[in-house]
């Protein structure tokens, strides 16, 4: 039986429709993380770049409706703020450059209240670089009621008072994931995963959209085969 040309064309409306909606979701997502990170970017030097192109336009008025400009301050702060942490990078792996930064963070300790914060980030920063004791740093928690699955990164491995092992785990929010929740899991509860901490970030950042090809195949048991009937 010959479908009709109206239903034809409807059916090849939505075939197409939705493939150009599984085409654009990938690159919108990425868009969208991009537009994120680098908006974070743009900020951190805006006031500098404000500043320099309010000394430019004050020597070359004729340059003032260009250096006006939002979109040129965002791109040039954006550019400004890659190469500042470029070099922050290659000034902190040189000898001078640690003594630097080590007399910087001691200065950071002697503020109240700025050291909690500032130190605390900081060996986040560096308990991420180095894998913990004991487990994998990241897993997957029950998280948040059991049969749910959430990435987590564990920032720490300690014992309780009877000698059980217990993980501080971090579990982040998507797609901004400098927000979250800190769960205090037994360790022979997690569920370790081969993933990197970068491959994790990408995962959470994409909305899960980004993921290496290893599954999780541990992480929901299988259903069991209903026994068949004796014939």
């Amino acid at each position: 039986m010959n479908t009709p040309a109206p239903q034809r064309r409807s059916l090849h409306l939505q075939r197409y429709l939705i493939t150009g909606i599984l085409t654009v979701v990938p690159l919108w997502i990425t868009f969208i993380v991009f537009r994120f990170i680098a908006s974070l970017l743009a900020q951190f030097g805006a006031p500098l770049i404000g500043a320099v192109f309010g000394w430019l336009s004050a020597l070359f008025p004729g340059l003032r409706g260009l250096l006006e400009e939002a979109w040129l301050i965002t791109v040039i702060s954006f550019v400004a703020t890659l190469l500042i942490l470029y070099l922050i990078g290659l000034v902190a792996n040189r000898v001078i450059g640690q003594r630097l930064f080590a007399a910087f963070d001691a200065m950071m300790e002697r503020i109240p209240l700025v050291h909690s914060i500032y130190g605390g980030t900081k060996k986040l920063m560096a308990l991420l670089q180095n894998k913990p004791n004991g487990t994998q740093r990241v897993v997957l928690i029950d998280f948040p009621s059991a049969g749910l699955k959430s990435i987590g990164f564990v920032t720490r491995v300690f014992e309780d008072a009877v000698g059980r092992q217990l993980a501080s785990v971090y579990v982040p929010t998507t797609p901004n994931p400098t927000g979250g929740y800190l769960e205090i899991v037994p360790v022979e509860h997690l569920i370790a995963t081969d993933w990197s901490v970068d491959q994790a970030m990408a995962f959470v950042l994409s909305v899960g959209a980004v993921a290496p090809d290893a599954a999780f195949p541990s992480a929901f048991p299988a259903a069991a085969t209903p026994p068949r009937d004796p014939a």
